[in-house]
């Protein structure tokens, strides 16, 4: 029986960065999870603030060349309704950046995270499931399918919706569901990006293209269920022209590339991140719709918080699940109901909704200091206060001079 000091459990983007993470601090880590299924076809993209972690594990140099930049953010009112909202653009040098983060292709990235567990001496990767887990006031004991039994001081769940780790925990969920499918792809198109995301909202959610490498792109596009299907069923000529047509052809003739993918929406926040030896990460603990590049992002702040707390404690304590709660509760829920809100406001066809949502927009539009307070605050949150604060010491300071 072998003892680590953390044992994870799913080897996704998530949990592979936190065993990453974790046993550059200097902890005994195991990643436990069988075998990546089929390649992801989606692609992620990281914001600065959380490329620091990536540069930190010495990663960005063999990940930057599969990456294109995101120097410009648009968002374009693609509905037909009486209240259209204006364009919106945000640009990454309004904030001192060259790039608000970068977009990054799944499948690479989760092969060169599998290359790297190999070099941590502190890391030991097992490939296979788990079977049961027990966890207790002093440690967790992991029952995996091929027979061996591993414990640790700490359990850090990275398994996903359906977590095994949470279940174990006895942390309940709350979960709701959209009328929403998200059909996801790869395509070339005809005229550069010009490192510009776009996002287009439509009456039944986001149409959001991410530059790749050259003249590529990636897409998200939600659509109502049945309208998903259609779209899936399409040829790839046609399915080509459907995609150049819902971007109004602003990147020219469009390729598809490959088999487009689609996942259902739905939302979910765990009742608790963390209890006794447990703590969640990722869709073990938070899931939401793919609207302004959250997801793996939370994730990566959930990792970080938790090397934090870690740092301070040469040895794990029992109630570190609740100390870990009490550190991501507001940034996850404030993230989620934020997320949530904007899908929503979508999807209404309440002329009051729309209105707001028009309004706000046009607000971000025209008010170039809630525009820099949006990408502070999407950037890096909790920051945006901080930023609004030193705008106005500048100001009053100018004044005085």
């Amino acid at each position: 029986m072998d003892h680590f000091e953390i044992a994870i459990v799913g080897a996704g983007l998530a949990g592979s960065l936190a065993a990453l993470a974790l046993a550059d601090s200097g902890r005994s880590v195991v990643l436990i999870a069988p075998a990546p299924g089929r390649p992801d076809g989606r692609t992620t993209a990281l914001m600065d603030h959380s490329l620091d972690l990536v540069r930190r594990l010495g990663l960005w140099e063999r990940i930057e060349p599969l990456a294109a930049p995101l120097a410009t953010m648009r968002i374009i009112d693609g509905t037909d309704r009486l209240l259209r909202a204006p364009t919106v653009t945000f640009h990454a040098a309004e904030v001192g950046l060259d790039a608000f983060g970068y977009n990054i292709p799944n499948t690479p990235f989760l092969a060169l995270l599998e290359k790297e567990a190999e070099t941590r001496p502190s890391l030991v990767r097992i490939i296979a499931s788990l079977s049961q887990i027990e966890i207790d006031a002093k440690r967790a004991t992991l029952k995996l399918d091929d027979g061996r039994i591993v414990t640790a001081d700490l359990v850090l769940g990275a398994d996903g919706r359906k977590s095994a780790v949470r279940a174990a925990a006895g942390i309940d969920v709350h979960s709701w569901s959209y009328p929403q499918t998200a059909v996801v792809l790869n395509f070339a198109h005809q005229m550069p990006h010009q490192n510009i995301s776009t996002e287009f909202h439509t009456p039944d959610g986001p149409f959001t293209q991410v530059p790749l490498p050259g003249s590529r792109s990636s897409l998200v596009w939600v659509q109502k269920p049945d309208a998903a299907a259609a779209t899936l069923a399409l040829s790839a000529e046609e399915l080509s022209l459907a995609v150049e047509r819902r971007m109004q052809s602003i990147l020219g003739k469009v390729t598809v590339e490959g088999t487009a993918q689609s996942f259902p929406l739905s939302g979910m926040a765990a009742r608790a991140f963390g209890k006794q030896r447990t703590i969640l990460i990722g869709e073990a603990a938070h899931a939401f719709p793919p609207i302004g590049a959250q997801g793996l992002n939370l994730s990566l702040r959930d990792i970080m918080a938790a090397s934090a707390l870690l740092s301070d404690l040469p040895v794990i304590p029992a109630d570190f699940g609740a100390r870990y709660d009490r550190r991501r509760r507001t940034d996850v829920l404030t993230r989620t109901f934020s997320v949530d809100l904007l899908n929503r406001s979508l999807l209404s066809e309440l002329l009051p909704v729309q209105l707001l949502r028009a309004a706000g927009l046009q607000a971000l539009a025209s008010v170039p200091l809630l525009r820099n307070l949006m990408m502070h605050e999407g950037l890096n949150p909790g920051s945006a206060l901080q930023t609004l604060r030193s705008s106005l010491q500048e100001k009053i300071g100018w004044q005085r001079a």
